[in-house]
């Protein structure tokens, strides 16, 4: 009934767009309080409206041109599925289940239909697995379906190349229509059928993946597969789908990708938002060599903050998964508010942490996040104080080594298994190393620090570890 009054609301506000933007929005935002409530601090809702207010504002030209170019069927439907579903209604269940059954709930889970990949790129951590495994669209249904009784309402595909598998994440997405997907992809299997029928859904959006200009990508992916990426965000574009960018950063393409031209080639193409991740060594084979400098880590911690403050910058949304730690809370692996399911059924921590003690084959969902390393994850997380040392692999090694040791959990690598200890110990001079310039950067940093309760210490009502 909550999203059947929430879906009128949002029809009626989106109506009211066409007639006056701001009038309209200013209703979705007094929706959302209505319905969020203290999910967000009430001068985040007034901060909200005086954006709205405010024409010239940088965000708020960037909120016209997506809402001149989505498709109202998919503005509505992340609206309702990213929105009401995962925000409020999964928020709250969450909070309540982890009562409940004592460990972490996720906010989302990520989830890899296979890992066959129609390219074979360089360095892809994914590979690592192997190519001829699948979860079956009866194991993708039911990982979905158990989720959602938890609170679980927002999906990410990765891979493998999770679109060779198109027809049954369409197929997904119709029968969990209340549900927010999102396919990480390298963008070469979309074409103008498949868009027309993401937009007939409006639940699935995606991130493409992008290292740099042509001929950084292509070393890397093959000849013409820059070009191949543009033409689908071009298509996407046309469609009014929601789609951003995927990058991993290294030591080589770090100038390339921070830089304006990319950033301005990625919102001329239709680009909402980018992710950044952090290059991680995981494989036998990794090249650590590829890990970011020092110096270059310092700088794109500063760069990305640039780009998407409210002032100047660019109107692109940007988020770095190993830099934005503190506003998070450190570590969201384990469960706490995601993990991984790679597709021989592993449940692991971390997309980049492969171990693990349960199968989704063999356990429920609930067994996989009640398992000893995912238990180990909740007694210790944060891993530091310092949220720009969150992970216990690339920043805090020993943690890691500890936890896999301790709890018995193994390698889910088929191809070429790595112990913890192998994995770690190409870790600990960066760790080290990034330490000094972190702890410089935490005791500078103008932000009010944040810090993260665990379970034990909301419970005994001690202080953030």
């Amino acid at each position: 009934m909550q999203r059947k009054a929430f879906s009128a609301a949002i029809d009626v506000a989106l109506k009211r767009l066409n007639k006056d933007r701001e009038k309209g929005l200013l209703q979705i935002i007094d929706l959302a309080q209505k319905f969020m409530g203290d999910n967000f601090k009430p001068e985040a809702y007034e901060g909200a409206k005086a954006i709205v207010q405010n024409p010239d504002h940088k965000w708020m030209k960037f909120v016209n041109t997506m809402l001149d170019e989505l498709d109202p069927n998919v503005a509505k439907m992340t609206a309702l599925n990213l929105g009401f579903e995962a925000a409020f209604y999964g928020t709250k269940t969450i909070r309540k289940m982890r009562q409940v059954h004592h460990c972490n709930i996720p906010w989302l889970i990520l989830m890899d239909p296979t890992s066959a990949c129609n390219l074979r790129c360089t360095g892809c951590w994914a590979a690592e697995y192997g190519y001829k495994l699948n979860l079956t669209y009866e194991e993708l249904d039911d990982i979905v379906t158990q989720g959602k009784e938890l609170g679980i309402y927002f999906y990410m595909f990765t891979g493998g190349e999770p679109l060779v598998r198109k027809a049954d994440i369409l197929k997904l997405c119709k029968k969990h229509h209340d549900v927010a997907f999102h396919s990480f992809t390298n963008g070469t299997l979309i074409d103008e059928e498949f868009c027309k029928e993401v937009q007939k859904l409006g639940n699935l959006s995606f991130s493409l993946s992008l290292e740099g200009f042509e001929e950084a990508n292509d070393g890397r992916r093959g000849q013409g597969i820059f070009q191949k990426v543009l033409g689908a965000m071009d298509l996407m574009k046309r469609y009014g789908l929601f789609f951003g960018t995927s990058v991993c950063y290294t030591r080589k393409n770090m100038d390339a990708v921070t830089s304006d031209e990319f950033f301005d080639l990625l919102i001329e193409h239709g680009c909402r938002y980018s992710w950044y991740f952090h290059y991680m060594p995981v494989g036998n084979e990794a090249d650590v060599e590829l890990m970011p400098t020092m110096e270059q880590r310092e700088y794109i911690y500063k760069r990305i903050r640039e780009v998407r403050a409210f002032e100047g910058g660019k109107p692109i949304m940007l988020m770095d998964f190993q830099n934005d730690g503190e506003f998070v809370g450190g570590c969201i692996a384990g469960g706490r508010n995601y993990f991984h399911i790679n597709a021989n059924g592993d449940a692991e921590p971390c997309v980049f942490i492969h171990y693990s003690g349960a199968n989704i084959r063999e356990n429920t969902l609930l067994e996989c996040l009640q398992q000893p390393l995912f238990m180990a994850y909740r007694d210790n997380q944060p891993f530091n104080d310092n949220m720009l040392r969150p992970c216990p692999m690339l920043e805090n090694p020993e943690k890691l080594q500890e936890m896999v040791r301790e709890t018995g959990a193994k390698s889910t690598d088929l191809q070429s298994p790595e112990s913890a200890e192998h994995l770690c110990g190409k870790c600990e001079p960066y760790a080290a190393e990034w330490k000094e310039h972190a702890d410089k950067i935490w005791a500078e940093h103008p932000f009010v620090k944040k810090g993260y309760k665990n379970y034990k210490s909301e419970i005994e009502g001690t202080d953030a570890k």
